[in-house]
């Protein structure tokens, strides 16, 4: 809000001003632009914190909740416990617990559930023989359960397919057995699962792999499913356990680049049974590496060397006493050393360059 200025102050101020001699007989009429803007000022109130609607005043001031604030300049040790009591109950505030408790996510199994167990011969005994009979016949025979499990899959995720499966694990085979070539230790977690990481990556360090996959020698299949829960029913795991049998070529080289394990020239057929898990109950489980099973009747493998850098340890002999006659000569030797240099250092150089005679 502006103060206005009246009449009279006006004409005091045109009287005073000796430029303008007729404007106080003239009137307001013939006063400067100035002076008749100021006059023409009114007095206007701008009310903009009013609201549009006042019907609503009731209800924008239940918006607003009053908040009792606590006395921080208040000490704990200050309070008893009966009107900490009454304040907590007031609140709503449960007490706090003597122990502390952690959430914790279990995102996979610690291990295979009711294992696989491969046929002896497998890869080698042929459907004809007997071996290869028994076998076929004990396949059929573990069959039903593994049937029961995939029905349970299926109820979780109904895109599975036992028949379609391989060839989506045969890509994850590759990708987690890439990444550990690379040593990229954090896109290999989204292809194992956390308890096959630490066993993948352990010994990488300070060596280089050179991995590839080369063929199928038969397509892979699901042998083997399973399903259980963990802690509570509504928690579960599957676990599908899938045959391979492909040529690979392995190369493994020291921190010297010596090699210790396997050839890049040479190709091997191997035949592997890989377990795969997968959290169904969880709606954003991914199917990941879990396991390799190695059956008991394999024989073990010879260790790859490991080398070492030798360092020969020079003894060092201990210093022998010497007599009264022996410190006098080394003295002696000693002083004439630094007359030696002193001449080499006086005498002329001499070119090693021969001369030629004109």
């Amino acid at each position: 809000m502006e103060k206005l200025v009246s009449a009279k102050t006006c004409l005091k101020f045109v009287q005073m001003m000796p430029s303008v001699p007729q404007a106080a007989s003239s009137g307001l009429g013939i006063l400067a632009p100035a002076l008749q803007n100021m006059l023409q000022m009114q007095q206007v109130r701008h009310r903009q914190t009013k609201h549009w609607k006042p019907e609503f005043k009731r209800l924008r001031k239940q918006k607003f909740v009053k908040i009792e604030l606590p006395n921080f300049r208040e000490k704990p040790e200050d309070i008893s416990k009966e009107e900490m009591r009454s304040r907590m109950k007031e609140r709503g505030v449960l007490p706090p617990r003597p122990w502390m408790e952690r959430p914790f996510h279990i995102s996979c199994t610690g291990g295979i559930f009711e294992p696989y167990v491969p046929p002896e011969g497998d890869g080698k005994k042929s459907i004809i023989s007997s071996t290869g009979a028994k076998q076929k016949l004990e396949f059929l025979e573990k069959k039903s359960k593994s049937m029961l499990a995939v029905r349970k899959i299926r109820s979780y995720d109904e895109a599975f397919s036992s028949d379609q499966f391989g060839a989506e694990a045969q890509e994850i085979y590759v990708a987690a057995h890439t990444q550990m070539a690379a040593k990229d230790k954090y896109k290999i977690r989204e292809f194992v699962s956390e308890r096959c990481y630490p066993e993948m990556m352990h010994n990488v360090k300070d060596k280089t792999i050179h991995w590839r996959f080369l063929q199928s020698l038969e397509p892979p299949r699901v042998v083997h499913a399973r399903c259980t829960e963990v802690i509570t029913k509504e928690n579960q795991f599957a676990q599908v356990t899938v045959r391979f049998h492909t040529q690979q070529m392995l190369a493994i080289y020291d921190r010297f680049g010596r090699l210790m394990h396997g050839s890049e020239i040479l190709t091997k057929d191997v035949l592997e049974y890989v377990v795969f898990e997968k959290h169904i109950s969880n709606e954003y489980g991914k199917w990941r590496l879990h396991d390799k099973i190695i059956p008991d009747w394999l024989p073990a493998k010879q260790p790859s060397p490991i080398t070492y850098r030798f360092i020969e340890d020079v003894e060092e002999e201990p210093p022998k006493e010497l007599s009264a006659g022996d410190e006098a000569k080394q003295l002696e030797a000693s002083s004439e050393q630094p007359k030696e240099q002193l001449q080499l250092a006086s005498a002329p150089e001499r070119s090693s360059k021969p001369t030629l005679a004109i």
